[in-house]
């Protein structure tokens, strides 16, 4: 599955990349945290996404995926106060094996599990790479995306029986 995750610097209006993406085989994580007009965004992102057939997570804030319809998006496994447990479509972001537990501990259905490559997202950060990437999620105990650096020639790169799908910012905007 791929995944366009949104970035207030790099995708300011991510409506256009999510109108683009392929109906049914493809979701989207809302970021833009902090920014004026969030719930708005994510308002317009859940009509695209419908349309499209699309899966729409909200990172951090279970109050507005509830109002949108819309799964949510753990941070490092952490779920966010006064969350309940057994909510449906909920993700995570994972940096490593401890991270991808705490992710499966929390109910998440796929974790994110980043840096893959060398990332824009991230300029100087130390990436996984395809062996220690591999490595990682074959020990998550739950279904695992790649993230970070994302692009056509880095995700052949990656073993495709673990690797249960791709996000991306830039290769998608």
């Amino acid at each position: 599955m791929l995944w366009l995750f949104t970035d207030a610097v790099r995708l300011p209006d991510p409506r256009g990349a999510v109108a683009r993406l392929p109906r049914g085989l493809c979701g989207v994580v809302l970021r833009h945290d902090g920014v004026p007009g969030r719930a708005a965004l994510g308002r317009a992102l859940a009509r695209l996404c419908r349309a499209r057939r699309a899966m729409l997570v909200v990172a951090g804030d279970w109050r507005l995926a509830a109002a949108l319809g819309a799964g949510v998006h753990l941070r490092a496994g952490r779920r966010p106060a006064g969350m309940a447990r057994g909510c449906a479509g909920v993700t995570s972001s994972a940096h490593g094996v401890a991270e991808l537990v705490a992710a499966r501990r929390a109910g998440a259905r796929l974790a994110f599990l980043s840096p893959a490559f060398s990332t824009a997202s991230h300029p100087g950060g130390v990436a996984l790479g395809p062996l220690r990437w591999a490595a990682a999620a074959g020990r998550a105990g739950v279904a695992v995306a790649a993230l970070g650096g994302i692009e056509g020639g880095t995700v052949r790169r990656l073993p495709r029986a673990a690797c249960a799908g791709v996000g991306a910012i830039g290769a998608l905007a």
